[in-house]
C-alpha cells in the first residue's frame, strides 16, 4: 500500500495511491502473486513499481492481512489472501510497466476506503492513519470504575488550570516524532544508495534540532510545577526518542566514514521498518494527551512496535549470516564494514523499542 503524508505537521494525515484493476476499472491496491525468487514484501514492492510507478521503503512486516475472491481468467471465482505491506513513497515516476493500462491517483484515507470493495481492505484502510479517540474500556462491568477514574482525571484537569502553563510538553514529544520520522525517511533513501552525502547530512540537521527540544524538556521539566506525567517519565521518555535520532546518526556517520555506496536487501528492509516504526510513533504520540481514552490503541501501537523489532532482529541475522558466508573469508574488511552498518540500524529499531516500553510504561501507570 502506497503513502504518503500530507505535510511536515506531527498531525498531517496520510494519503495512500490506489490504481485501477485492468479488468473492471475498479479502485485498488497494487498487487500480485508471490514468487518464489522472491520475499512477499519484495514482490510486493515489485508490484508497486510495475502498476503504480512509485519506489519508496516498503517495510517487510504486513499491517494486515484480507480475503477477498479473485476472478480467473478460466471464469473460476476462487478466494484469495492479500498481505498488506505499507510502502513508504520516495518517488513516483513519470513513466512505468503499467502506465497505459492503468490510472493511478491519491486518495486521503477515508476517500480510499470508500472507493475499494474489499470490506477487509477497507478496515485496514480506517485503521492505517491516526485514529479517533476511543473508550478506556467497553466493559459493562467495569464501567463505574472508569466513570471514577473519569471524574479524577477532570479534577486534575480543572486543578492544572489554575496553575500558570509554563510549558507543552505534548507538543515537544510530538514535534520530536516528526524529526525522527523526517530522520527514518532521509536514512531510508541513504539506503538507496543515491547521493548519500546529502541525506547523511540531513540525519544530522535533523539530530541537532532534536537534541534542541530534549534540551528544552530537560530544563523545563526541573522548573514547572505540575506535569503531565511524572517528571521521570517525562525525561525518560524524550531521551529514548533522541537515542533513537542519535542512533540514526551514528549510522549515517558510518556510512559516510567507509564510503559506502551499495547496500544490501536486508539492510534496507531494516531501514523500511524503522519508517514505519516512526509512522506508528507519530500516531502515538498524540493519543498521550488523553491517555486514559486511548489507552487501548496506545498499547496496539506499543505491541506492534516491539513485534518489529523482533521481525528486524531476525532480518539482522539472516542478512550477516548471508553476508559472512558470500565475502568473510574472501572480503574480510568489507564485512567487517557492512557488519557495523548493521549492528547501527539493530540499534536504531532497539531504540524505537526503548520508545514503546516508555509508552506502555506511562499506560500502565496513568490509564
Amino acid at each position: 500500500m502506497p503513502y504518503r503524508k500530507t505535510g511536515p505537521a506531527p498531525d498531517a494525515p496520510f494519503e495512500v495511491m490506489l490504481v485501477t484493476s485492468r479488468g473492471t476499472g475498479r479502485w485498488v491496491i497494487p498487487k500480485g502473486n508471490v514468487s518464489r525468487n522472491l520475499s512477499d514484501h519484495a514482490a510486493a514492492e515489485r508490484e508497486a513499481l510495475e502498476e503504480a510507478g512509485v519506489l519508496g521503503a516498503i517495510c517487510p512486516v504486513p499491517i494486515g492481512e484480507y480475503r477477498y475472491r479473485k476472478l480467473l481468467g478460466s471464469g473460476a471465482s476462487l478466494q484469495t489472501d492479500v498481505a498488506v505491506f505499507p510502502l513508504a513513497v520516495t518517488q513516483a515516476l513519470e513513466d512505468w510497466k503499467e502506465a497505459d493500462q492503468r490510472t493511478r491517483q491519491w486518495f486521503n484515507l477515508p476517500e480510499a476506503a470508500e472507493l475499494v470493495d474489499e470490506e477487509g481492505l477497507k478496515a485496514i484502510l480506517q485503521t492505517f492513519g491516526p485514529c479517533t479517540v476511543t473508550e478506556l474500556s467497553r466493559n459493562g462491568a467495569a464501567s463505574g470504575g472508569v466513570a471514577v477514574l473519569k471524574e479524577g482525571f477532570k479534577m486534575f484537569q480543572w486543578f492544572q488550570g489554575l496553575l500558570p502553563r509554563q510549558h507543552d510538553f505534548f507538543e515537544k514529544f510530538e514535534t520530536h516524532a516528526t524529526l525522527l520520522a523526517a530522520g527514518s525517511d532521509a536514512l531510508a533513501r541513504l539506503l538507496q544508495g543515491a547521493k548519500t552525502a546529502d541525506h547523511a547530512r540531513e540525519i544530522a540537521e535533523r539530530e541537532e534540532e532534536a537534541d534542541q527540544i530534549t534540551r528544552d524538556v530537560l530544563q523545563t521539566v526541573r522548573r514547572t510545577f505540575l506535569t503531565p506525567f511524572d517528571r521521570g517519565a517525562i525525561t525518560s521518555l524524550i531521551t529514548a526518542m533522541d537515542d533513537a535520532l542519535d542512533q540514526m546518526k551514528k549510522t549515517a556517520s558510518a556510512i559516510t566514514l567507509y564510503d559506502v555506496q551499495a547496500f544490501e536487501p536486508e539492510m534496507r528492509d531494516m531501514a523500511a521498518i524503522i519508517v514505519d516504526a516512526s509512522r506508528l510513533l507519530g500516531e502515538a504520540l498524540p493519543l498521550l494527551r488523553s491517555i486514559h481514552a486511548n489507552a487501548g490503541r496506545l498499547h496496539e501501537l506499543t505491541e506492534r512496535l516491539v513485534r518489529m523489532e523482533d521481525q528486524a532482529d531476525e532480518i539482522h541475522d539472516r542478512g550477516l549470516k548471508r553476508l559472512y558466508q558470500e565475502i568473510g573469508a574472501t572480503e574480510p574488511v568489507r564485512f567487517l564494514i557492512e557488519r557495523e552498518i548493521y549492528s547501527h540500524l539493530e540499534k536504531v529499531v532497539d531504540r524505537f523499542e526503548d520508545v514503546a516500553n516508555e509508552i506502555d510504561g506511562l499506560v500502565i501507570d496513568h490509564a
